[in-house]
């Protein structure tokens, strides 16, 4: 119990802070805003409380408040029906799917391009130097030249968001699990040769078993990535599905407080992806017999 509070008091006091923070923020950024319409409007007379309170709950703030991110979020997930283009649940589905399908797919290209550079060498001085490179390009920048290219080949949907995030996810996994191969030291190579163990046999008994714990981290990095690379795909839908489609309509009509509950809509989304890397990598090594921390 006592571990408990030890660890809960220290994110209540940050998270306390950053309320206040918020709060001071959203007056300093909102209150001229409030002074000009009170001018325009020939409005006078107005107490410090009055300005303040109206400060507060602008319909279009600059800075929204917390109190009306979570009354918005309240209003899209509990008040709607998950079917509403309304709701979160229903934009936050279908970036989940991108995501989910992109990481899937990022993990696997990342696993195998792995081998290849671990297993051959002219692979590791060919390859590697051209995927680190890849993560220089912006993907703000190819990412409408994905969507425009395969909508022309009849490709359109869920797969162009989902190799956007794919782009994005398998990086981490590449460089994870080329450290994670190679990690295993030269007496436990020598070893396993000496017991004539094949390449196969060799992956499977000891490169393998030390590399889960490399991929689990890349995969934590590689799904917040995808999710990421899901969100910059549904940016040039326009007036599409997604968490992005929700990003850009609010930007487009100046609704800040619809911004901020899709921003914290795919913080959330991502926090919880990351959780379930984190049970499945514990579960993992369980399994495997190792104890968790």
């Amino acid at each position: 119990m006592k571990k408990s509070y030890g660890s809960t008091i220290p994110v209540l006091i940050v998270l306390g802070v950053i309320v206040v923070l918020w709060y001071g923020s959203a007056v300093l950024m909102n209150w001229s805003r409030q002074s000009d319409f009170y001018q325009r409007t020939d409005v006078t007379g107005v107490s410090f409380s009055q300005q303040l309170n109206d400060v507060l709950n602008q319909a279009k703030p600059l800075l929204p408040t917390p109190h009306q991110v979570a009354g918005e979020l309240w209003k899209t997930v509990a008040q709607q029906a998950v079917t509403s283009k309304r709701s979160l649940v229903y934009h936050g589905w279908i970036t989940l799917s991108a995501t989910l399908l992109g990481f899937v797919f990022g993990t696997a290209l990342g696993i195998g391009l792995a081998l290849f550079i671990v297993y051959n060498n002219a692979m590791d001085r060919s390859m590697m130097p051209w995927i680190i490179a890849s993560q220089t390009v912006p993907i703000l920048a190819i990412a409408p030249m994905i969507i425009v290219v395969l909508n022309a080949v009849g490709i359109s949907g869920l797969i162009p968001k989902a190799i956007i995030s794919t782009y994005l996810s398998f990086f981490p996994v590449v460089v994870g699990m080329v450290k994670g191969f190679r990690s295993p030291e030269a007496i436990q190579m020598d070893l396993l040769h000496t017991y004539n163990a094949s390449p196969y046999q060799t992956f499977i008994k000891l490169r393998w078993p030390i590399a889960l714990p490399y991929l689990f981290t890349s995969m934590k990095v590689g799904v917040a990535a995808s999710l990421v690379g899901a969100i910059v795909g549904e940016l040039p839908a326009g007036g599409g599905s997604g968490l992005g489609a929700r990003l850009l309509a609010g930007s487009y009509y100046g609704q800040t407080v619809q911004i901020w509950s899709a921003l914290f809509a795919a913080a959330a989304l991502a926090g919880g992806l990351i959780i379930i890397v984190s049970l499945a990598e514990r579960l993992t090594i369980r399994h495997m017999g190792a104890r968790s921390a």
